[in-house]
């Protein structure tokens, strides 16, 4: 069936057309023939732009959708996002430059001047994103944010979680689908994206085992009961949906994605519950309890050299702290030491 005569098809009806043709294309029962929207969203895009700059970001904005032989396409959300980063700084550029390749670098820094935090990030990276593509093709005779880097905030102090901490995780993550969330950080160290890209196919009970972001472990019970109690919700409510992904969510049941970001932000973060806090105290909690030794993080969480190294410099500061001042390791929410996989 093609995409058109679906939309046909499904009009006047109450099924939803993107998930839908989501399913079918999954089940490759769909044949595309539509116009593509992305490629007449940029067209329309760099046409609002300033004539000696239009081009230059419309190929831009190409080079970013279908990539080349050594860049990978990058997502719509980036697209979008970098362009939004880059379409004011062009408009300023285009009062007192006709072209790309007349801006200098003094022009850069003076348009990022002001920006802080996320925005600074932001324009940075798309405008390097910009000129790496206009000097790979010759749009520009030399790259003005060679010299430019990203900035990076230094990372705040990461310490045990405090009893205040875990227990306002305890009374938030009541829910099953939190609860599982908050049990894959706190037990395995899991980060928000390695949940949401979790498969039935990573579960395996039989054996005891959970494969996270590609890392084999070993299934802890709390895992195995958060999962199960999960398992049942989930079966009971989609009984018939053809999603793998293990959390779900009300419209990704409707197609074989995962659930969004913003889902597990809206069940925790948005209630001040930190998967990433939760994960750190994880990683940390076993650093002090296993003589702060890198190689074993590395091996148990699939951490890089580098964050293995670092967890263990400040283990080992922690453990070395005079009487009063020591570190208390908690146990984790709802965990108790044979939930550890370094207990076992």
């Amino acid at each position: 069936m093609s995409h058109s005569h679906l939309r046909e098809q499904l009009a006047g009806t109450h099924l939803p057309m993107r998930r839908t043709a989501e399913i079918l294309a999954a089940l490759d029962l769909l044949v595309e023939d539509r116009q593509d929207t992305i490629r007449l969203w940029a067209d329309r895009r760099a046409d609002e732009l300033p004539d000696g700059f239009r081009a230059d970001v419309h190929g831009w904005l190409l080079w970013l959708l279908d990539g080349d032989a050594r860049t990978q396409p990058r997502a719509l959300g980036t697209l979008h996002s970098y362009f939004s980063s880059v379409r004011p700084i062009v408009e300023r550029w285009a009062t007192s430059r006709s072209h790309l390749r007349e801006v200098t670098r003094e022009d850069v820094i003076s348009s990022v001047d002001g920006l802080r935090g996320s925005q600074y990030t932001g324009a940075v990276t798309a405008l390097r994103s910009l000129f790496r593509y206009a000097k790979k093709y010759g749009r520009v005779f030399a790259n003005p944010m060679r010299s430019i880097r990203v900035g990076r905030r230094p990372p705040g102090p990461v310490l045990p979680m405090s009893d205040a901490e875990i227990s306002h995780v305890q009374q938030t993550a009541q829910a099953a689908a939190p609860r599982l969330a908050v049990t894959l950080a706190a037990v395995h160290a899991a980060g928000g994206e390695a949940i949401r890209s979790l498969l039935l196919e990573d579960l395996d009970f039989s054996q005891g085992r959970i494969t996270l972001d590609g890392s084999v472990q070993s299934m802890a019970d709390l895992t195995r009961t958060a999962l199960r109690t999960w398992l049942d919700e989930r079966r009971s409510r989609w009984p018939h949906t053809l999603n793998r992904h293990v959390l779900l969510s009300r419209v990704s049941a409707n197609g074989t994605g995962p659930v969004s970001p913003y889902f597990l932000k809206r069940q925790l973060t948005l209630h001040g519950v930190s998967l990433d806090r939760v994960r750190a105290d994880r990683v940390l909690g076993e650093a002090l309890a296993t003589g702060a030794d890198p190689i074993h993080l590395t091996t148990l969480f699939d951490l890089s050299e580098t964050t293995a190294v670092k967890y263990a410099i400040l283990a080992r500061q922690l453990l070395v702290e005079p009487p009063g001042q020591e570190p208390n390791p908690k146990p984790q929410p709802g965990t108790t030491a044979g939930n550890s996989p370094s207990s076992r």
